[in-house]
């Protein structure tokens, strides 16, 4: 190299010493440091061309790749070529001075010539790379930035020397190459700022428009960087509170749609290979098998049972999809471990500076400004890497949720029945979170160890063999944090299993709650969720104190280290002396080595926990799925719709058959009705037919898209349009046929919306057939070829069912012409079908029309013939003025829509409705026929039209909310008080002892390596060994007390919060349940107990960990160097402005984010419960779009907080960076009064620092976000409840009530403060033992008064009296036990059948037996193999809904109060069930007073009185028989039912 530098002239003129590449007497040895010409005239200049060129092809290659549309040329774009050419021409300008000095034999050397050669291609390629990237879109070059960079500070060093030169020999020795360095110098230095701006936005881009886009697309890659880009965020959340309009869309590559089906198309190629795999391990078997011989046939067929089941690996599926960006992240952070070790280094240079004192000042400098700038690249380097690895885990959760979603739409009915609704959800939330959460960290499997072994090479530097000690004691701890890792495995699984049977009993709970209060059974269930809970906190207990034990040896491990290697090392060689820089190099790098010490395990840990959520995803995705092929969807024979051939159908492979040798012939256009007793396979058959079933053998083939309505409505949480057009093209015309021909036009006159009203979740403020009616209309408007009607008709009164069958379903309904198998137990609708099948236990018994059905004269004709009397309907026509149909809709227990005194007629509505059909369909001309209902019982107000189109929507189910602004102080002093304030004052003293231990330790260390400046070393040694020791130990025990205490004070907190959570709730009055969706509480019950039971326990660890390290730190420097006071303020001040910035941005994203997730759930929930809904529709794809938009409104709110803590740190950091720099500084300039020892821990501490600064910032900022969930927590354990559930002072007698009388004395009721009366002034009596019948239309305020007797709802005015006691002046409990209730929904919970019947175990078996074989369910449970023991799934799906119909009748036969309420009970069985019930509640509740909602008149034609509601008022209440001879309404209803 230094031959390039020698100068050839043809006769050497200036004879002298050759030239020197490196010259220490230059460089080092002097007040002036220099580098010398040869060297920056070669390697100095060649450093940016070297960097650029190697990178180039590479690059090119890039950007040939990928391509972002074009930008047009800018002025900034022309300025940047226009320098580099005239760079370009300034290299070439020197290239020639060369020549012309060569030519002219004057001096000259080689590098004259390389160096401008080099230096000149390089800027004709960083020109030409301006170019390619504007022409590829690339706003931000990070490749030109780094040149220009280094370019400017290889010119530094030679702007300097120059300059130096001239002032040295009074001129410029060479004016040309002296004035075009200048000029390059200067142009240099103008493309670098010129680098730093950024280009506008490219055209043609393929990035998608969105209204608030993110500004880091468009960000330049300074400001990426630096994540500068976010502080616009930051500036807006600290002038007010961030709201879900100004959050930035998500960048592509972080959305749904892009990275859930890559994962899918990977995990895809796994189960291809598994199942490849297992086809040729079978084949390399089949010889095995095949030698078998005949006697051995057991053993040919046990083999295939031994073939280990080849399991595809998820794991393989997500690092294949995320790895290529998760390993960019990796490398990143290798050079930021590297770079780790650099300041320990620097700081035994320091050490080296401060005690010579012959030292150059300069160098003092230069190594505090390499310290800063070492720190400020690690800073920067490690946010990259996390920034890499969080969005890594972001997008791991999008796509297992994605994953988990899709996969939930097609797994089987039995592997849905393994994985609850509970367990789904916790698939999404907390192991889809691990996950998450687990890529942060992931990295430290393979850095820790780097870390470690490197930490030890440096050590062994300093201290030889003596770090060896300190190994072994690292070593002996490994199988110490083993065990703890297998420990905390084997509890996390538990708690798991725990968790998830929690959140599954509350999941029932709070889809049962009515039933709950209905029949007082809180409290038995409030004590199953308690002990689940208390097992639940017991595993976290000892978790508790497992984790004390780790954070001990976490604490102590380095400590040990450090005091074992200096102990050894000062005994075993006396010669061997603990001086400052051995001692704190050595503290610098045992600091650096207790980061991957701490981190390991907790790696460990989390990997341990991620293994067995993985486990878990992988059996859910490996589930078995419905087969799309089991109904062939191709052509089939001519004319026929539906062809089932000897089909055997069951809801699993191992689970018994269900439908047996089905054959069944269904031609096209035929309307086929199946008939048969409670559980004989009416649903199984329809479900068959969807393809939801197992089939075993046989063939099914439908010809023509399917229709599907459940025999229990799905209705989702949207307005009711949305509901009915269900995501079809909307067609005004057909929608209004559609709501007259379901009869919901009058419904549509009383929603406070109209059809813009928004259902709640499940339909809550719907009725039953409200319900069924909307899922008939979902159907009919679909407009499909086939339709699978699974008993439609049973939730409606008789002549609504008529009106239907007449104008939708039947001959002459609007639906003639498609096919229909219509599942029902209306025998009227028997003789208008063209087809009849009868099934018994599963098989069809009997085929063909009404009339061969009779001819045959077989048992469905003996049916027939007993129950047609009760079922007929006459044909005569309605009473209703104008030829117009009246509707009598149906009401029931969960129907809140009883809001208006002043409704409009369900007739005057119909007829404003027909005038809108008719401008649709009579060229604009509308009817001006007016029509007024001839009632005396009332006057009628002239109705508006309906509001179907246009109205503003009616919002039942408020959008959640959030609070803004600081997390009010009375949050954190709850959660305080709950720990216990005692407790919490002695976790922050132990603390503070702690801390002074660590500070103690340190400064007898300092005072200890001072030691051998004044040769006292070998007096002390044993006494400087034994109190270091004990310092450190007491620091490690104190440690241990205090995490042990202040995790158990957190699970003592998350104990209250839970139950007082719990408590209210179950007091909570039902109308916040009508209004608030069930994912919604359910969140408060799984992600909000989580975070107090786990996170905010270690929050406040980690806050208060790095808030006395902080401090102690400040302390120490302050006290080394006193100047350290004069920079405090300003960076105290710098610090907390950043952190107020922070703080309140990441509060209120983190509350938008809980916000945005609970939707997630809801959704989710929604979907599983109506699947096959979905599926039949084919509406799979709209649905998945719809969850992966939910998906990505959640994400939206978590992406900027990622973003906000990398902004946070890289500001922070700096701060803690520029304490490193004043620190050193301050330790160069005062080195006269300074020891070694002082300096030497000051700068180690100012070193770590930098850690705790930032995590202290991070930990503020997720308490104030954790403790959030204390806040949602509080919000919804105070929510208002309703009256006491038992009055001690007023407990009315345990045979109370004796007779069951039952008296309103001038009652009204309403269901919320500012809603109309829906009852008004009720005066009434029932005497005990009476059976009394309530019907009235839609409105009138049937379903309210049951509501009122169970105290749901609680009077406006007046009182109701049972038996003499005012029920109002008693406890919920006392009053609800005494009264039984059979609803129209049955409603299950998972458990056995024994504890659905009797919760609270206070009846015998016999009793049991009894009320079972009175309810017809005797034989069918004896026929079960555990009897009362069976295990009902979530909702009692394993049981017909018939079945659960008539296991509420048994609770109720149990129950045996004196006043039963019957809501329908009978709609879902058949009429030969219905008739034994009828006789059982007729004999069995002989002297009770029984009260019939009635939707069936001809049950309640034997009743003693009929109680006829009108508009919240008694219309009449008289004997069946008087009220007919009145002729008044009820006689109208009896007509129109054909009852008279």
């Amino acid at each position: 190299m230094e031959r390039l530098c020698i100068t050839h002239p043809e006769s050497r003129s200036r004879p002298g010493p050759p030239p020197r590449l490196w010259d220490h007497n230059i460089t080092f040895l002097t007040d002036s440091p220099d580098l010398t010409q040869c060297f920056q005239k070669t390697i100095l200049s060649w450093i940016p061309s070297i960097y650029l060129l190697l990178i180039f092809p590479l690059y090119f290659l890039y950007l040939r790749q990928n391509s972002r549309g074009y930008i047009r040329v800018t002025r900034l774009n022309r300025v940047k070529t226009v320098l580099g050419v005239v760079l370009w021409i300034v290299c070439w300008l020197d290239l020639f001075y060369s020549l012309h000095q060569m030519v002219n034999q004057k001096g000259w050397m080689a590098a004259d010539f390389i160096s401008p050669v080099l230096l000149g291609i390089s800027m004709l390629v960083a020109t030409l790379l301006i170019q390619c990237e504007r022409l590829r879109g690339v706003q931000s070059s990070a490749v030109l930035f780094f040149f220009w960079l280094l370019s400017l500070l290889c010119a530094v060093v030679p702007f300097r020397s120059k300059i130096l030169a001239a002032l040295r020999e009074h001129q410029v020795s060479d004016v040309f190459r002296f004035t075009t360095f200048y000029i390059y110098f200067a142009l240099v230095l103008v493309q670098f700022c010129l680098c730093c701006l950024r280009e506008p936005p490219p055209y043609f881009t393929s990035v998608l428009e969105d209204v608030n886009p993110s500004p880091e697309i468009n960000a330049g890659f300074l400001s990426r960087l630096t994540f500068w880009w976010f502080t616009g965020m930051a500036i807006q959340g600290y002038k007010r509170p961030l709201v879900e309009k100004d959050l930035w869309a998500l960048n592509n590559d972080d959305r749904s749609d892009i990275i859930v089906p890559k994962l899918l198309k990977e995990w895809e190629k796994e189960k291809m290979k598994a199942q490849r795999k297992q086809e040729v391990f079978i084949n390399q078997c089949s010889p095995m098998i095949n030698n078998v011989n005949c006697e051995n046939h057991e053993a040919e067929v046990l083999f295939p049972k031994q073939v280990p089941q080849k399991k595809p690996s998820f794991l393989v599926a997500l690092c294949k999809t995320f790895a290529p960006y998760f390993l960019m992240g990796s490398a990143l952070k290798l050079c930021q471990d590297l770079l780790s070790f650099v300041n320990p280094q620097l700081l035994n240079m320091l050490i080296s500076f401060i005690k010579d004192s012959n030292s150059r000042l300069w160098w003092g400098y230069m190594i505090s400004i390499l310290m800063f700038l070492s720190a400020a690249l690690q800073t920067l380097l490690l946010h990259q890497h996390f920034h890499y690895c969080f969005v890594t885990g972001m997008r791991l959760r999008t796509a297992i949720i994605g994953a988990i979603y899709r996969k939930s739409l097609i797994i089987t009915n039995s592997a849905k029945r393994s994985s609850t609704v509970g367990e789904i959800v916790n698939l999404m939330s907390v192991d889809a979170q691990r996950f998450m959460d687990l890529t942060g960290f992931l990295n430290m499997l393979w850095s820790a160890p780097l870390q470690i072994c490197l930490a030890l090479y440096f050590l062994w530097q300093y201290l030889g063999p003596s770090v060896l000690a300190g190994v072994a004691v690292m070593i002996l701890l490994i199988p110490f944090n083993a065990m703890i890792a297998m420990k905390s495995r084997s509890f996390q699984v538990e708690q798991m299993k725990y968790k998830d049977s929690r959140i599954k009993m509350m999941n029932e709970i709070l889809n049962g709650i009515k039933v709950l209060k209905l029949y007082a059974w809180e409290e038995s269930f409030a004590q199953k969720v308690l002990a689940i809970r208390s097992q639940e906190l017991n595993i976290l207990k000892k978790a508790a104190c497992l984790n004390a034990l780790s954070t001990f040896t976490w604490t102590t491990a380095p400590f040990i280290v450090a005091m074992t290697t200096f102990a050894v090392y000062v005994h075993v060689d006396e010669n061997n002396v603990l001086d400052a820089q051995r001692a704190f190099v050595s503290l610098s790098l045992f600091n650096i080595l207790r980061f991957p010490l701490n981190m390991l395990p907790q790696v460990i840990s989390s990997v341990v926990q991620a293994t067995v959520s993985l486990t878990r995803l992988q059996n859910f995705l490996s589930h078995d799925e419905l087969d799309s092929t089991s109904v062939e969807r191709q052509k089939t024979a001519t004319g026929h719709a539906i062809t089932v051939l000897n089909g055997t159908f069951s809801w699993g492979k191992m689970d018994p058959v269900v439908l047996e040798r089905i054959n069944l012939i269904i031609p096209q256009g035929s309307l086929v009705a199946v008939v048969g007793h409670v559980g004989c396979g009416k649903s199984s058959l329809i479900s068959a037919l969807l393809g939801e079933m197992e089939k075993m053998e046989g063939k099914v083939a439908i010809q023509g898209s399917v229709a599907y309505v459940p025999q229990q409505a799905w209705i989702r949480n949207t307005t009711l349009k949305d509901n009915i057009i269900f995501g079809e093209s909307i067609s005004e015309q057909r929608y209004l046929q559609v709501l007259l021909g379901c009869a919901l036009v009058p419904d549509l006159s009383m929603l406070p919306g109209g059809d813009q009203t928004e259902i709640g979740e499940k339909g809550i403020n719907l009725s039953g057939g409200q319900k069924q009616r909307v899922s008939l209309a979902r159907a009919v408007y679909s407009d499909m070829d086939i339709y699978l009607l699974d008993d439609p008709l049973s939730a409606v009164d008789a002549h609504v069912a008529k009106h239907i069958f007449d104008n939708v379903i039947g001959p002459e309904g609007s639906l003639k012409g498609k096919t229909r198998v219509l599942v029902t137990h209306g025998i009227s609708f028997l003789p208008q079908v063209d087809q009849i099948v009868v099934l018994v236990n599963g098989k069809v018994t009997e085929l063909g029309s009404y009339q061969e059905l009779q001819e045959q004269n077989g048992a469905f004709a003996e049916f027939l013939r007993t129950y047609a009397l009760w079922d007929e309907v006459e044909e005569d026509e309605p009473t209703v003025p104008d030829g117009e149909e009246e509707f009598l809709a149906e009401d029931s227990m969960s129907n809140h829509i009883d809001l208006s005194d002043h409704e409009p007629s369900a007739t005057e509505a119909r007829l404003q409705f027909i005038r809108q059909l008719s401008v649709l369909s009579s060229d604009g001309e509308a009817s001006t026929r007016k029509s007024t209902r001839k009632r005396l019982s009332q006057k009628k107000k002239e109705s508006e039209p309906p509001p179907t189109k246009g109205a503003s929507p009616q919002t039942l189910i408020q959008a959640e909310t959030s609070e803004t602004g600081r997390v009010k102080l009375v949050v954190f002093w709850q959660y305080l008080k709950a720990v216990g304030p005692c407790t919490s004052v002695l976790i922050c003293l132990l603390y503070c002892c702690q801390n002074a231990a660590s500070i103690g330790a340190n400064f007898w260390l300092s005072e200890w390596t001072n030691d051998a400046v004044s040769n006292q070393t070998q007096h002390t040694m044993s006494l400087r060994v034994g109190v270091y020791a004990a310092l450190g130990l007491i620091q490690g025990v104190l440690v241990m007390i205090s995490s042990l205490t202040l995790m158990l004070g957190g699970l003592g907190a998350a104990r209250q919060l839970h139950a007082r959570l719990l408590d209210n709730k179950l007091h909570t009055p039902q109308a916040f349940y009508d209004t608030t969706p069930i994912g919604r509480i359910i969140n408060r019950f799984g992600k909000d107990i989580n975070v107090i039971d786990e996170v905010i326990p270690l929050t406040f660890q980690m806050f208060l960990a790095t808030f006395f390290i902080s401090l102690s730190t400040m302390i120490v420097i302050m006290v080394s160097t006193p100047w350290f006071i004069l920079v405090i303020l300003p960076l105290a001040l710098l610090y907390v402005l950043v952190q107020r910035f922070y703080v309140a941005t990441s509060r209120q994203l983190k509350r938008l984010e809980s916000v945005s997730r609970s939707p997630i759930y809801s959704q989710f929930s929604e979907t599983l419960t109506g699947a096959s809904v979905i599926r039949a529709y084919g509406r799979e794809n709209s649905f998945i779009v719809l969850n992966d938009i939910k998906v990505d409104a959640n994400q939206k709110t978590y992406y900027p907080g990622i973003v906000s803590n990398r902004w946070l740190g890289i500001r922070i950091e700096f701060i803690g960076n520029c304490i490193v720099l004043f620190a050193a500084l301050f330790a160069v300039i005062g080195r006269a009064h300074l020891n070694a020892g002082i300096v030497g821990l000051s700068v180690s501490y100012a070193l770590q620092v930098t850690m705790s600064l930032n995590w202290m910032v991070r930990m503020t900022s997720d308490l104030e976000s954790n403790i959030v969930a204390v806040e949602r927590v509080k919000e919804y354990s105070e929510s208002p409840t309703e009256a006491p559930w038992v009055i001690e002072q007023n407990r009315p007698a345990q045979s109370w009530p004796e007779t069951g009388n039952v008296r309103f004395n001038d009652y009204s009721v309403r269901y919320r403060e500012g809603l109309d009366l829906v009852l008004k002034d009720l005066d009434l009596s029932v005497t005990g033992g009476e059976k009394v019948g309530i019907v009235g239309r839609t409105g009138a305020g049937k379903s309210s008064m049951t509501l009122c007797l169970f105290r749901i709802i609680e009077a406006a005015k007046g009182g109701i009296t049972i038996d003499g006691v005012n029920i109002a002046d008693i406890g919920l409990h006392d009053l609800r036990s005494k009264l039984t209730i059979i609803p129209q929904d049955p409603v299950l919970f998972s458990g056995s059948l024994r504890m659905n019947l009797d919760p609270f175990d206070r009846y015998s078996d016999d009793e049991v037996w009894s009320s079972l074989e009175l309810s017809h369910l005797k034989q069918f449970v004896q026929g079960l193999p555990t009897g009362l023991e069976h295990e009902c799934s979530e909702g009692g799906e394993n049981l017909s809904v018939g079945q659960r119909q008539l296991v509420c009748l048994a609770r109720a036969l149990l129950r045996k109060t004196r006043i039963l309420v019957l809501d329908e009970a009978t709609a879902a069985v058949d009429l030969e069930t219905d008739d034994l019930i009828q006789s059982t509640i007729r004999t069995e509740f002989d002297n009770c007073t029984v009260l019939t909602i009635a939707h069936r008149l001809n049950t309640i034609m034997d009743y003693n009185r009929v109680l006829v509601l009108d508009n919240g008022r008694v219309a009449e209440f008289d004997s069946p028989t008087q009220l007919i001879a009145q002729k008044g309404i009820f006689y109208s209803m009896a007509k129109d039912a054909g009852l008279t």
